[in-house]
């Protein structure tokens, strides 16, 4: 029988990529949207006559409960969430109920509709859950690299609240005998990254002062490092978790560590450029409490699921500016088009 997954957070990047993968894997697809309209359907537009969709908001557990009842899915991946790192501190409350207290009345939905009402069942019902946690759960690390027996030491209201979706999903996973997992994944970025994020940023800036559009690029701290991946590669992973014979937690990145400076010198060199003739610091960027050392120990994932990554850093920052250069050069495009219609 076909199976069926539903997926919340559907228009974002991690969620437009999962729908794709799932949908050549022969699943039905559901995505949980809003009812308003959602300006980031776009990612999804190609998808949208292979898709379902279902009403419901992580803030409402009514909603989602009844999402999943009609849905009916053997797999629910929870992408959605308030994802901007720095955002967090502006929104802290908002952050810690979305991607907090979202995961539990997600695994509450699921719960629910399976009538796990007993603690420690002998089953836990047939609907199996992905909890998108993150690599910024682990904040100042106590070790590098860092592995799922990592001690977590969150350095943000955005980790912090990850942090509680992360241990109620292994709650529920001892208490109810359900299977839940969660994927820790360290930064993984696309073309379909949103702006606000750094390295879409650069690629943006860089198509941008390439095409004669924009004169500077301001920048943070440019020696905060992390592990980047591609997101394509990441949402392979996702659905290998939910797999296995036994729900298991995994840490998901490349292994290796690069800084903003080298991503910002990496796509400025893909179009001739050098990064030291435009980026500007800007010290009012800087995180009030910096994750200064992210790196992925994904010893478990490549041993359990065979998995690993296929896009190299360097591909990945590439592959985002030439795809900047195109959707600026067409916006540049339509822009004379316009002009020269009104004249």
């Amino acid at each position: 029988m076909t199976k069926r997954a539903l997926i919340t957070g559907i228009t974002g990047q991690d969620g437009s990529y999962l729908a794709e993968y799932l949908l050549k894997l022969g699943y039905q697809v559901w995505g949980l949207v809003r009812g308003q309209a959602n300006p980031r359907k776009l990612r999804i537009s190609k998808l949208a006559t292979e898709l379902s969709f279902v009403h419901g908001d992580l803030l409402d557990q009514a909603s989602l409960v009844a999402a999943v009842d009609l849905v009916q899915p053997d797999e629910v991946y929870n992408l959605g969430a308030i994802s901007f790192v720095p955002m967090s501190w502006q929104q802290a409350e908002l952050t810690s109920d979305v991607n907090g207290m979202g995961a539990l009345r997600v695994l509450e939905a699921i719960r629910m509709v399976c009538g796990l009402d007993k603690s420690r069942p002998t089953t836990g019902g047939g609907i199996r859950f992905y909890q998108a946690s993150s690599s910024e759960m682990f904040g100042k690390a106590a070790e590098t690299p860092q592995n799922e027996r990592t001690i977590l030491h969150p350095r943000s209201p955005y980790g912090v609240a990850k942090a509680y979706g992360h241990y109620i999903t292994r709650n529920y996973r001892e208490s109810y005998g359900m299977y839940g997992v969660s994927g820790i994944l360290f930064n993984h970025e696309s073309p379909r990254r949103g702006m606000e994020f750094v390295t879409r940023k650069i690629s943006s800036a860089v198509a941008r002062i390439k095409l004669g559009v924009q004169d500077e690029l301001r920048l943070g701290n440019l020696d905060a490092v992390r592990d980047w991946g591609f997101a394509g590669d990441y949402v392979r992973a996702m659905h290998l978790m939910l797999q296995q014979d036994e729900a298991v937690d995994y840490v998901i990145g490349t292994g290796r560590m690069h800084t903003v400076r080298e991503a910002a010198e990496i796509a400025f060199a893909s179009v001739g450029l050098d990064w030291r003739d435009h980026v500007v610091i800007d010290p009012g960027l800087v995180r009030p409490a910096e994750v200064e050392v992210l790196c992925a120990d994904a010893t478990r994932a490549r041993t359990d699921l065979g998995w690993k990554p296929t896009v190299t850093f360097e591909e990945l920052m590439r592959m985002m500016v030439e795809s900047d250069l195109t959707q600026t050069s067409r916006e540049l495009d339509l822009g004379e088009a316009l002009t020269a219609a009104v004249w």
